[in-house]
């Protein structure tokens, strides 16, 4: 049974919410580079294929970035070529600018950088002070804006750090105004290790706002490490977000992060969506047969509640 079959969820749209939003999803980057079971080529673009079948507009497919730290992101070029003509974007990650200069060469016109708003994290990750990341970050951004490319910047830690604590809002805003600054077209805030809440994340929006940076350029990664996704991807509705990070069936997470679990699923986020009346342009039928297929690939149990739950009502 699918819930078109049952009409639900019911639809009743909340004020001060938007007609439309946009769903990035990670699943074939942030997702399945946290996984212990690396998929190959072939099926990492079947699984590319049947999440764009089911409507999504933005697929993160791959990580340009040393095979021996992250071998799940290993051949993003072969995956690359074999999704290029889906007419989707299909951004790439590209943490510096060896890493641009390949994912370049493999046809890539939509970029992203990663950032850590705290030193510690940036050394454990990206295994650099966070100035050397950033000099890094800026020659990739300034490349990608000659060679009009797209490029994206992520920021990790911002809600919270499993080494230091808690993070001061001035050095998200900091990090932040930088990326802006260079000509990063999007920021995409992570809530690495899944701690935000809903207060906290309006803090955050109000305050790049308060510097320019106009919530419509701006996505939230959420983890539900704490079960507080949903819950904070409302209070980024609420407050001007029009861009959420997710991953089907919730798989992945952080594998340099500690506590970090699953990210939001994307299933959960459209089921939500849907019931408020906000155009996706996802069908959550098709979504959940892609988040069982990974699933079944990766040998794991979905984290997601929705894939869950419809599986269950279609075998009952």
């Amino acid at each position: 049974m699918s819930v078109r079959d049952v009409g639900l969820p019911q639809r009743e749209p909340m004020r001060g919410t938007p007609d439309d939003v946009t769903i990035w999803e990670v699943a074939p980057r942030d997702g399945l580079q946290a996984e212990a079971t690396t998929l190959d080529v072939d099926d990492r673009i079947h699984a590319i294929r049947m999440l764009a079948a089911a409507g999504l507009p933005v697929i993160e497919v791959g990580s340009f970035v040393r095979a021996d730290r992250v071998p799940q992101m290993a051949h993003s070029d072969a995956v690359l070529a074999g999704v290029a003509d889906l007419g989707i974007r299909t951004p790439v990650l590209t943490p510096n600018l060896h890493g641009y200069h390949d994912a370049v060469a493999a046809g890539a016109r939509d970029v992203a950088v990663f950032l850590s708003v705290t030193e510690t994290f940036s050394r454990e990750n990206l295994g650099a002070s966070r100035a050397a990341t950033e000099a890094a970050a800026r020659e990739v951004v300034a490349h990608a804006r000659a060679d009009g490319v797209r490029v994206r910047g992520y920021l990790s830690m911002v809600f919270g750090d499993p080494w230091e604590g808690h993070v001061p809002l001035s050095d998200v805003v900091r990090v932040a105004t930088l990326l802006r600054g260079w000509g990063v077209d999007e920021l995409s805030l992570g809530d690495t290790i899944g701690v935000a809440t809903p207060g906290q994340v309006r803090v955050v929006v109000d305050a790049l706002a308060a510097e320019g940076i106009a919530p419509d350029s701006i996505a939230l990664h959420m983890h539900d490490t704490y079960g507080m996704a949903l819950a904070n991807v409302l209070t980024g509705l609420e407050a001007g977000v029009r861009t959420f990070d997710a991953a089907a069936g919730g798989i992945g997470g952080c594998p340099f992060a500690r506590s970090a679990t699953g990210n939001l699923a994307t299933d959960d986020l459209v089921w939500m969506l849907d019931g408020m009346g906000i155009r996706t342009g996802v069908d959550l039928d098709a979504l959940t047969d892609a988040s069982a297929w990974l699933s079944s690939a990766l040998a794991r149990p979905m984290s997601s509640r929705v894939a869950r739950a419809l599986s269950t009502k279609e075998h009952a």
